[in-house]
């Protein structure tokens, strides 16, 4: 981006000057060639994909690395469709040294928006080691290959787990990170911590944390929604394959909380408004942001059977469900206060629950195996 401005300054030096405007016409076609992209970690996946299309949709270029390991390449296939242009594809894993230097070798990365790493809670408490060595060392091979090629502007896809359980309700950002209650968000926090060290050492780096909370829903053409291999480990693509047909029933663990019903209650937001999120994020960079920590989220809660009588609202299917033993690692409450991102970024949820149910089942109903044919 300071490429771009210095070119534009430099443009108007030229023509201040007297220069004839083919001269400058040759100026523009070199930077075209040399024009600065958004590398996008993990944006094969169900959140990174969203995210290009609003990129692209806001004129960004982008270039996507994504290992495929919870996500599927025909989703970057729709996102082309859907916006009209090409995305730029890697299939590599951030572990990877190598394959990112290629990356950052062949393309001219100005920003990166990082959403690669595991992100199961339960399967955080199950399988710790994959999750540290993923996230943390996988981050951390990124970040340095960034900055040893000049790129210091990162978003970073954090989450609200970072809270812990949280000191109140709703959670502002100033609210204290808390004892993580699972692996998973032990790996957010961390990162946070590193890549906030890292600004403060380095000036030079802005980072933006975004704190999200459960993101759902689908983008309203329906050719594009969550999409996870195997079982799925979040509510809505369990409940959007119970009422396809794929899944017997919905398990809700625990009803025991101290909620309204006894099931968890947490602040869902539409996965499109998140994408709109990272793009409003990205323009604080090009303002030179420093170091600045976001939540993104609607502000209220709902409940886990909340989410199933809406789904069957929006929809006109029934949920059958169970009631099981508390998952480990789940916390009772969980919605955000966003005022802060209204004021600095001016970003605000556009959609409600009725939207998100909808979505979700227009995406799943219309394509009942996902992205497999």
């Amino acid at each position: 981006m300071k490429m771009l401005i210095l070119h534009k300054i430099f443009i108007n030096m030229l023509l201040f000057s007297g220069y004839k405007r083919d001269i400058i016409k040759d100026e523009n076609k070199k930077m075209e060639e040399i024009i600065m992209a958004i590398l996008v970690t993990g944006g094969a996946g169900f959140i990174g994909s969203h995210t290009v299309v609003e990129l692209q949709n806001a004129g960004y270029d982008v270039v996507v690395v994504d290992n495929l390991s919870n996500a599927s390449v025909k989703s970057l296939q729709r996102v082309e469709k859907i916006t009209g242009k090409p995305v730029t594809f890697y299939k590599a894993d951030i572990l990877d040294r190598e394959a990112m230097e290629k990356i950052f070798d062949e393309q001219q990365i100005d920003s990166c928006i990082h959403f690669a790493g595991l992100k199961a809670v339960g399967e955080s408490v199950a399988k710790p080691w994959e999750y540290y060595n993923n996230n943390i060392a996988g981050t951390l091979t990124l970040v340095d290959v960034m900055r040893k090629h000049g790129c210091k502007n990162i978003i970073f896809s954090s989450s609200a787990t970072v809270y812990g359980d949280p000191a109140f309700i709703p959670i502002t950002e100033e609210c204290p990170k808390g004892q993580c209650t699972n692996p998973y968000g032990w790996t957010k926090s961390m990162l946070e911590q590193i890549l906030s060290d890292m600004q403060k050492a380095d000036p030079e780096w802005n980072v933006i944390l975004l704190r999200y909370f459960n993101p759902i829903g689908a983008h309203q053409s329906g050719t594009m929604g969550e999409n996870p291999n195997g079982i799925p480990n979040n509510l809505m693509p369990y409940i959007t394959q119970v009422a396809v047909g794929k899944l017997e029933k919905l398990g809700v663990f625990g009803n025991d909380y101290d909620t309204h019903d006894g099931t968890g209650v947490r602040d869902y937001i539409h996965v499109v408004d998140l994408a709109v999120g990272h793009v409003k994020a990205l323009k604080k960079i090009e303002e030179k942001a420093g170091l600045c920590i976001y939540n993104l989220g609607t502000g209220t809660g709902y409940s886990v059977l909340d989410i199933v009588k809406n789904f069957e609202e929006a929809t006109g299917v029934k949920i059958p469900y169970e009631i099981k033993p508390r998952r480990a690692g789940d916390i009772a409450t969980c919605y955000a206060d966003a005022s802060k991102a209204k004021k600095e970024l001016g970003w605000t949820a556009q959609y409600g629950i009725k939207e998100m149910c909808a979505d979700s089942w227009r995406w799943q109903s219309n394509n009942p195996n996902g992205y497999e044919e």
